[in-house]
């Protein structure tokens, strides 16, 4: 009986214990790059190549901050990223809205169906398998080192996840809500954007979070396509950095605190609508 009460009580607190350990090790695999990056970017320069290695700064020093906005033009390619990060998120989740809904509603589920394996086989599509022919067409129609054309192609890569994403959504709002808005006097997309979106919140911020953070952090299409100093983007600015006399690790670490601050923020103020979000369109009813 002492044996069967204590096997009861270990089990439930050994395997408790172990999430506990396993969760922890995870947080600390998680933060310790971030932590490292921030450490780096605020050492002095003489301490970041110092052996024995320092953990921490003996001072606090702002220098590679100073050196990134003022000598590397990193406040225009900032303003480049977010521009066509805000551009290409708004586009995309536009057009995924629209096709999520049309797809909701589709009668014919063989063509639902049919709709669905062509955009989930485009997410099966390396994106490198693209850039050779997107290159040569965008050259020969003299579209390339173009802000708006790269915002573009960007929500363009983005729409097939949207839309999939915007489906599952729509599938949880009974049709007979919309069916209540045009007895109402609504078109159909007056219904959408009325009566349906406002619903539909949640996962918007997260399809719109999830877009704008892989725009912001995509590096091989604007490398391709945009060549002009002034028309770089964050990623692209970074990758600069590295060059065949080695890597200025201040400046470095000091632009990838700052590359990581609009996503930051977005999760942190969209936290709350992109886990309701997550957890409406993966679950049905």
């Amino acid at each position: 009986m002492k044996h069967r009460i204590l096997r009861k009580i270990a089990v439930p607190l050994l395997g408790s214990t172990f999430r506990v350990i396993a969760l922890g090790l995870f947080w600390i695999l998680a933060i310790l790059p971030l932590f490292w990056i921030l450490i780096t970017s605020i050492k002095p320069a003489q301490e970041i190549y110092s052996f024995p290695l320092r953990y921490f700064p003996s001072r606090i020093s702002f220098a590679g901050y100073e050196k990134l906005l003022g000598f590397a033009k990193f406040g225009k390619y900032f303003a480049n990223s977010l521009g066509i990060s805000l551009l290409a998120s708004v586009g995309g989740l536009v057009i995924s809205i629209v096709s999520g809904f049309g797809l909701s509603r589709l009668r014919s589920a063989k063509m639902t169906q049919g709709l669905l394996l062509i955009l989930y086989f485009t997410q099966m599509v390396p994106t490198f398998i693209l850039m050779a022919p997107l290159f040569f067409t965008l050259s020969r129609m003299h579209l390339t080192n173009s802000r708006i054309v790269l915002a573009v192609i960007y929500a363009a890569t983005t729409v097939a996840f949207g839309a999939i994403m915007a489906k599952s959504f729509f599938d949880r709002i009974p049709a007979s809500i919309e069916e209540a808005a045009l007895i109402d006097g609504c078109d159909p997309f007056s219904a959408l954007f009325r009566v349906i979106l406002p619903i539909s919140l949640p996962g918007l911020v997260a399809i719109f979070s999830f877009t704008f953070v892989n725009v912001w952090n995509e590096l091989f299409l604007a490398v391709m396509l945009i060549s002009s100093d002034v028309k770089l983007t964050i990623p692209v600015a970074l990758n600069s950095f590295i060059s065949k006399a080695g890597v200025s690790w201040d400046v470095m670490s000091a632009g990838i605190v700052v590359a990581l601050l609009p996503t930051m923020i977005i999760f942190a103020f969209g936290q709350k609508y992109i886990v309701a979000g997550l957890t409406e369109g993966g679950v049905k009813g």
